[in-house]
């Protein structure tokens, strides 16, 4: 899988069925080359006029399995 490809996916929790978005990054430790975490950008506020809503950060301990589609994440 690529990072493009990672990005495609859409981000679902796993407890409550609710779609969170788009993988828009990834963090990794750069000393091992392994991934750490997957990003979220928070959505825009009434246009990005106001800004955006905080990021959402799931560590790569969240992820619970990938799909042909989405990456299924559990967050507390």
């Amino acid at each position: 899988m690529t990072v493009y490809e990672l990005c495609e996916r859409d981000v679902v929790n796993v407890t409550t069925g609710q779609n969170l978005g788009k993988v828009d990054d990834i963090s990794f430790e750069p000393e091992t080359a392994s991934i750490t975490g997957v990003i979220l950008y928070g959505r825009l506020k009434l246009f990005g006029l106001l800004g955006r809503e905080e990021d959402r950060v799931f560590p790569w301990e969240a992820v619970r399995r990938f799909g042909a589609d989405t990456i299924l994440v559990e967050t507390p």
